[in-house]
Protein backbone atom coordinates (compact mmCIF):
# COMPACT_ATOMS: atom_id res chain seq x y z
CA UNK A 1 0.00 0.00 0.00
CA UNK A 2 1.40 3.36 -0.96
CA UNK A 3 1.73 5.27 2.36
CA UNK A 4 1.30 8.36 0.40
CA UNK A 5 -2.39 7.99 -0.04
CA UNK A 6 -3.38 7.18 3.48
CA UNK A 7 -5.60 9.80 4.84
CA UNK A 8 -4.77 10.84 8.67
CA UNK A 9 -8.00 11.10 10.90
CA UNK A 10 -9.23 13.55 12.55
CA UNK A 11 -9.04 15.90 9.78
CA UNK A 12 -10.21 19.17 9.55
CA UNK A 13 -13.22 20.27 7.62
CA UNK A 14 -12.15 23.82 5.46
CA UNK A 15 -14.78 25.84 4.73
CA UNK A 16 -14.83 28.67 2.12
CA UNK A 17 -16.42 32.03 1.74
CA UNK A 18 -19.48 30.48 -0.43
CA UNK A 19 -20.33 28.12 1.76
CA UNK A 20 -19.73 30.10 5.17
CA UNK A 21 -22.32 32.49 3.43
CA UNK A 22 -24.79 29.72 2.63
CA UNK A 23 -24.67 28.10 6.08
CA UNK A 24 -25.27 31.70 7.40
CA UNK A 25 -28.38 31.92 4.88
CA UNK A 26 -29.34 28.96 6.20
CA UNK A 27 -29.67 29.96 10.06
CA UNK A 28 -27.47 27.40 10.87
CA UNK A 29 -25.83 29.41 13.67
CA UNK A 30 -27.55 31.31 16.46
CA UNK A 31 -28.15 34.64 15.54
CA UNK A 32 -26.39 35.76 18.73
CA UNK A 33 -22.99 33.86 18.05
CA UNK A 34 -20.30 35.51 17.52
CA UNK A 35 -18.19 34.01 14.56
CA UNK A 36 -15.67 34.80 12.01
CA UNK A 37 -14.51 32.88 9.31
CA UNK A 38 -10.37 32.84 9.34
CA UNK A 39 -8.29 30.78 7.13
CA UNK A 40 -11.04 28.42 6.66
CA UNK A 41 -11.33 27.89 10.32
CA UNK A 42 -15.13 29.10 11.61
CA UNK A 43 -13.74 30.49 14.81
CA UNK A 44 -16.04 31.80 18.02
CA UNK A 45 -15.38 35.11 19.66
CA UNK A 46 -15.23 36.07 23.04
CA UNK A 47 -18.10 37.63 24.26
CA UNK A 48 -17.89 42.18 24.02
CA UNK A 49 -17.30 43.11 27.73
CA UNK A 50 -17.97 46.90 29.09
CA UNK A 51 -14.31 48.59 28.63
CA UNK A 52 -14.06 46.78 24.95
CA UNK A 53 -17.84 48.22 24.13
CA UNK A 54 -16.95 52.00 25.41
CA UNK A 55 -13.26 51.89 23.74
CA UNK A 56 -15.33 50.82 20.10
CA UNK A 57 -17.90 53.55 21.17
CA UNK A 58 -15.35 56.03 21.68
CA UNK A 59 -12.87 54.79 18.44
CA UNK A 60 -16.50 55.37 16.88
CA UNK A 61 -17.02 58.89 17.57
CA UNK A 62 -13.70 60.39 17.65
CA UNK A 63 -13.51 59.03 13.75
CA UNK A 64 -16.50 59.72 12.49
CA UNK A 65 -16.21 63.32 13.42
CA UNK A 66 -12.63 63.28 11.84
CA UNK A 67 -12.99 61.67 9.01
CA UNK A 68 -16.46 63.04 7.52
CA UNK A 69 -17.32 62.13 3.84
CA UNK A 70 -13.90 61.08 3.23
CA UNK A 71 -14.15 57.70 4.41
CA UNK A 72 -16.88 54.84 5.50
CA UNK A 73 -17.00 54.12 9.37
CA UNK A 74 -17.43 50.25 9.70
CA UNK A 75 -18.33 48.90 13.48
CA UNK A 76 -17.90 45.22 13.81
CA UNK A 77 -18.95 43.78 10.11
CA UNK A 78 -17.41 42.20 7.78
CA UNK A 79 -14.49 42.20 5.64
CA UNK A 80 -14.27 39.92 2.96
CA UNK A 81 -10.34 38.95 2.74
CA UNK A 82 -9.63 36.28 -0.15
CA UNK A 83 -12.16 33.22 -0.52
CA UNK A 84 -11.23 31.93 3.02
CA UNK A 85 -11.53 35.12 5.45
CA UNK A 86 -14.49 36.86 6.63
CA UNK A 87 -13.64 38.75 10.03
CA UNK A 88 -15.46 41.42 11.51
CA UNK A 89 -12.88 43.87 12.96
CA UNK A 90 -14.12 46.28 16.07
CA UNK A 91 -13.53 49.00 13.59
CA UNK A 92 -12.77 49.64 9.68
CA UNK A 93 -11.95 52.98 7.86
CA UNK A 94 -13.37 51.96 4.18
CA UNK A 95 -13.03 53.67 0.80
CA UNK A 96 -16.33 55.94 0.68
CA UNK A 97 -18.43 53.88 -1.24
CA UNK A 98 -21.82 55.27 -2.70
CA UNK A 99 -24.09 52.97 -1.23
CA UNK A 100 -21.91 52.07 2.03
CA UNK A 101 -21.35 48.35 0.76
CA UNK A 102 -25.08 47.65 0.70
CA UNK A 103 -24.52 45.11 -1.93
CA UNK A 104 -21.58 43.38 -1.06
CA UNK A 105 -19.15 43.43 1.76
CA UNK A 106 -15.77 45.12 1.52
CA UNK A 107 -12.66 44.04 0.54
CA UNK A 108 -9.03 44.72 1.49
CA UNK A 109 -8.62 47.05 -1.36
CA UNK A 110 -11.33 48.87 0.07
CA UNK A 111 -10.01 48.97 3.43
CA UNK A 112 -8.07 51.64 4.89
CA UNK A 113 -7.40 50.76 8.14
CA UNK A 114 -8.58 48.16 10.66
CA UNK A 115 -8.63 48.30 14.34
CA UNK A 116 -8.90 45.79 16.78
CA UNK A 117 -9.84 46.32 20.45
CA UNK A 118 -8.09 43.65 22.41
CA UNK A 119 -7.82 42.22 26.56
CA UNK A 120 -8.48 38.25 26.31
CA UNK A 121 -7.57 37.88 22.63
CA UNK A 122 -4.45 39.98 22.75
CA UNK A 123 -2.36 37.53 21.23
CA UNK A 124 -4.38 36.11 18.70
CA UNK A 125 -4.90 39.91 17.54
CA UNK A 126 -1.08 39.97 17.51
CA UNK A 127 -0.85 36.78 15.65
CA UNK A 128 -3.40 35.42 13.53
CA UNK A 129 -5.53 38.43 12.88
CA UNK A 130 -1.69 40.24 12.36
CA UNK A 131 -0.65 37.72 9.95
CA UNK A 132 -3.79 37.18 7.65
CA UNK A 133 -4.34 41.46 7.48
CA UNK A 134 -0.73 41.76 6.57
CA UNK A 135 -0.98 39.00 4.38
CA UNK A 136 -3.89 40.72 2.41
CA UNK A 137 -1.75 43.94 2.07
CA UNK A 138 -4.40 46.22 4.85
CA UNK A 139 -2.29 49.18 4.78
CA UNK A 140 -2.23 49.91 8.57
CA UNK A 141 -3.51 47.54 11.74
CA UNK A 142 -4.05 49.14 15.05
CA UNK A 143 -4.57 47.08 18.30
CA UNK A 144 -5.67 48.78 21.43
CA UNK A 145 -4.34 47.30 23.86
CA UNK A 146 -6.39 47.04 26.67
CA UNK A 147 -3.68 44.77 29.29
CA UNK A 148 -1.36 47.72 28.81
CA UNK A 149 -3.34 50.62 28.13
CA UNK A 150 -1.29 51.67 24.64
CA UNK A 151 -1.93 51.73 20.39
CA UNK A 152 -0.08 49.47 18.90
CA UNK A 153 0.25 50.51 14.98
CA UNK A 154 1.33 48.15 12.35
CA UNK A 155 2.57 49.48 8.92
CA UNK A 156 3.78 48.67 5.80
CA UNK A 157 2.52 45.49 5.04
CA UNK A 158 5.03 42.78 2.97
CA UNK A 159 4.92 38.71 2.80
CA UNK A 160 2.18 38.27 5.98
CA UNK A 161 3.75 40.73 8.17
CA UNK A 162 4.16 44.60 9.13
CA UNK A 163 7.80 46.09 8.34
CA UNK A 164 7.00 48.89 10.87
CA UNK A 165 5.65 48.64 14.40
CA UNK A 166 5.14 50.81 17.07
CA UNK A 167 3.70 51.31 20.59
CA UNK A 168 2.19 54.81 21.17
CA UNK A 169 1.16 55.79 24.76
CA UNK A 170 -1.84 58.75 25.73
CA UNK A 171 0.33 61.44 25.14
CA UNK A 172 1.28 60.82 21.68
CA UNK A 173 -0.75 61.57 18.51
CA UNK A 174 -1.18 59.73 14.84
CA UNK A 175 -1.63 60.48 11.27
CA UNK A 176 -3.07 57.50 9.00
CA UNK A 177 -0.81 56.89 6.63
CA UNK A 178 -4.09 57.00 3.50
CA UNK A 179 -5.39 59.94 5.35
CA UNK A 180 -2.38 61.78 6.67
CA UNK A 181 -4.24 65.41 7.59
CA UNK A 182 -5.97 63.33 9.99
CA UNK A 183 -4.17 63.76 13.76
CA UNK A 184 -5.73 61.39 16.13
CA UNK A 185 -5.10 62.08 19.74
CA UNK A 186 -4.22 58.63 21.39
CA UNK A 187 -5.69 59.68 24.37
CA UNK A 188 -8.28 60.17 22.99
CA UNK A 189 -8.98 56.56 21.75
CA UNK A 190 -7.44 55.25 24.95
Amino acid sequence: MDKTMVAVFPQKHLTDIAEWHRMGEAGIFPPETRMELIEGEILHMAPIGFNHAGHLRRISTVFTFLVGDNAVVSIQSPVQLGDLSEPEPDFALLRPEPNFYSSRHPTAIDTLLLIEISDSTLRFDRTQKLRLYASHNIPEYWIVNLIDNCLEVYRQPQDGDYLEKSVLATADSIALVVLPELQISVASIL
